[in-house]
C-alpha cells in the first residue's frame, strides 16, 4: 500500500483560497487603475536572480534574509527579496536599446524573505508587492508624484485621510529626506558613515520600540524580548537627547515642520541643499493636491534599506494593526551596481498581504464571496442539459458572467440555490419544462428571497417565501432583466 504524503505548507508560506483571492484581485484591480492613470506600464521579472545581483543592496540585515539555492549549472542564485533591485537590474540590462528614459513601470509579484513570520499582521516569508518606479530623473516632482499615486491608491480601496481620529478607515503617509537627516547627524558630530547608518536603522524602529528601548539601542545596547543582546550605537546621552528632539519635531503643516527642522540643523551647505530640495518636494505635493492629512513630513522616518538616498516615504493604516503597508523612496545609486552610468530612480511598494489583512481587520475587504460571477444557471429536471448550457452562453454573450451548475444535485433546486448562496451569487436563472415550452425563463433575485425568509419559523411560511423575488420573462428579455437586477444590486452595495 502506498504511504500517503501529509499535505502541508512550509512555515511562513500559505495557500490563498478563493474568498481571499477574490478580495485580493479586487484590491489589485483598483490600484492598477490608479497606477495606469499616471502612465505607469507593466513589467515582470524572474523570481530567481543571480546571487551577486541581490547581495549587498539592502544592507547586512537584508542579506541574512535572502533564500539561496544552486542552479543545475552550479550558479549561486537567490530568490528576490523585493522588486526594486530587479528593476535596477533590467534598467541597466535593457537601456538604451529597449528602455528609454525616463521610464516608469508598475510590477506586481511575489518576493521572499527568511524572516520571522507573523500571519496575524500579514507578514509571511512569501508575500506580494505592488510597485511603481520612475528611472532616469532626479526631479523631486517624480518623488511627489509617487506619494500622490499612493494616496490615490489608498483612497481607491476605500480608505480616507481626513476622517475623525478614531475612524478605522484612516490612512496616513509619512515623508522625509535622508539628506536632511544626514545634515543633522553631521551637525551633531556623527561623521562616520557606518555610525550614521546604524543610527538610521535604530531610528527606523521607533514605531516598534519604546523610547527606553530606543535610547538603550542608541547607547550601549539592550537585551531583546528573546534574551538576545542587541548591539548599541554607542552614543552619549546628550547626542541621544538631540536625536530625540530632532525626530520629535511635528506640526499640522509640512511647511511648519520644515521650519522646525531648519532651526534644529546646524548651518552648512548640505543643510541648505537638503532644505531646498524638501521645500520644492512639498510644493509639488501641494500642486498635486495631496492634503496635509494624507502626507505629513516626519523627521523620524528613515527606512531600513541602505539603497535609499534622498526622499523616503511610508504609508500605514491608523487602526488596522498591521504596521506599514507601503514604503519607498529615492535610490539614485542602485543602478550603478550594474552599469557605469548614473541613472537615478524613485519608487514605492505596497505590501499587498498586509494591505488586504488590514482592510479585512477594519471591515473594508470585498466580503467573503467565493465566485467571480453573480449569476448561477440551474439545471432543471425534464429539460435537456444542453439547454441550460445555451442559457449560460446567451448571458455571457451579453457581457454577463454566469456559471452553469455542473454538480451532482441536478434537478434538486434547493441544493443548487444553496450552492449559489454559499458563493455569494445574487441571481439564479431557471429553465424548467414549462418555461422551455413557452419560450420563457424564471429569474430569481437571491438577495430579495433571503431577506424575505429572515425570521420565518414555520415550514409552510418558508416555502411560501421561496418564490419571493422570482419572475418569469421571455427568453429574449432574459439578459436585459438579469443585467438590471445586477445593476440594482451594485447600487445597494
Amino acid at each position: 500500500m502506498t504511504r500517503l504524503v501529509r499535505p502541508q505548507t512550509l512555515r511562513g508560506f500559505r495557500d490563498i483560497l478563493p474568498s481571499e483571492m477574490i478580495a485580493r484581485n479586487d484590491v489589485i484591480d483598483k490600484i492598477r487603475r490608479v497606477y495606469e492613470s499616471y502612465g505607469y506600464v507593466p513589467i515582470d521579472t524572474p523570481v530567481l536572480e543571480l546571487l551577486p545581483t541581490l547581495v549587498g543592496t539592502g544592507g547586512e540585515e537584508t542579506d541574512k534574509l535572502i533564500f539561496t539555492l544552486q542552479s543545475p549549472e552550479k550558479q549561486q542564485i537567490g530568490m528576490r527579496f523585493d522588486l526594486t533591485v530587479p528593476f535596477a537590474r533590467i534598467i541597466a540590462q535593457y537601456h538604451p536599446a529597449e528602455i528609454k528614459l525616463p521610464f516608469r513601470r508598475y510590477h506586481i509579484g511575489p518576493v521572499f524573505r527568511a524572516d520571522d513570520p507573523q500571519p496575524e499582521q500579514g507578514r509571511f516569508r512569501q508575500f506580494t508587492q505592488f510597485d511603481i518606479d520612475v528611472a532616469g530623473t532626479t526631479s523631486v516632482a517624480a518623488d511627489a508624484e509617487i506619494v500622490a499615486a499612493m494616496s490615490d491608491a489608498f483612497q481607491a480601496v476605500g480608505l480616507v485621510h481626513d476622517g475623525a481620529a478614531d475612524d478605522k478607515r484612516r490612512y496616513f503617509i509619512r515623508v522625509n529626506n535622508r539628506r536632511l537627516v544626514d545634515a543633522f547627524l553631521l551637525g551633531i558630530g556623527i561623521t562616520d558613515p557606518s555610525v550614521a547608518k546604524h543610527v538610521l536603522r535604530v531610528v527606523d524602529k521607533r514605531d516598534k520600540l519604546s523610547d527606553d528601548a530606543l535610547t538603550a539601542e542608541l547607547g550601549n545596547g539592550r537585551i531583546d524580548e528573546s534574551g538576545d543582546p542587541i548591539r548599541g550605537v554607542g552614543l552619549n546621552g546628550s547626542t541621544i537627547h538631540a536625536i530625540f528632539d530632532f525626530i520629535s519635531i511635528e506640526a499640522d503643516r509640512r511647511i511648519d515642520v520644515l521650519a522646525g527642522l531648519d532651526k534644529a540643523i546646524r548651518p552648512s551647505s548640505k543643510k541648505d541643499d537638503a532644505l531646498a530640495q524638501v521645500q520644492l518636494f512639498c510644493e509639488h505635493l501641494d500642486g498635486l493636491q495631496v492634503p496635509e492629512t494624507a502626507a505629513r513630513l516626519d523627521p523620524s522616518l528613515a527606512r531600513g534599506l541602505e539603497y535609499y538616498t534622498d526622499t523616503v516615504f511610508e504609508g500605514a493604516l491608523a487602526h488596522a494593526g498591521v504596521g506599514s503597508v507601503m514604503g519607498g523612496g529615492r535610490y539614485n545609486d542602485l543602478v550603478n551596481r550594474f552599469l557605469d552610468e548614473p541613472i537615478p530612480a524613485t519608487g514605492a511598494s505596497i505590501g499587498l498581504d498586509r494591505l488586504v489583512t488590514g482592510l479585512r481587520n477594519i471591515g473594508l475587504d470585498a466580503g467573503q464571496r467565493e465566485s467571480t460571477v453573480d449569476v448561477l444557471v440551474l439545471v432543471m429536471p425534464g429539460v435537456p442539459a444542453p439547454e441550460s448550457s445555451r442559457v449560460a452562453a446567451e448571458l455571457r454573450a451579453y457581457g454577463i458572467g454566469a456559471e452553469l451548475y455542473v454538480g451532482e444535485a441536478v434537478g434538486k433546486v434547493a441544493r443548487q440555490l444553496a450552492y449559489a448562496n454559499a458563493r455569494g451569487m445574487s441571481v439564479a436563472v431557471l429553465l424548467g419544462e414549462g418555461e422551455l415550452a413557452q419560450g420563457m425563463v424564471s429569474i430569481k433575485d437571491l438577495r430579495e428571497g433571503s431577506e424575505a425568509r429572515e425570521g420565518i419559523s414555520t415550514r409552510e411560511a418558508y416555502r411560501s417565501a421561496g418564490t419571493v423575488g422570482q419572475q418569469r420573462v421571455l427568453r429574449g428579455d432574459m439578459a436585459e432583466t438579469v443585467g438590471r437586477l445586477l445593476a440594482e444590486e451594485a447600487e445597494r452595495r
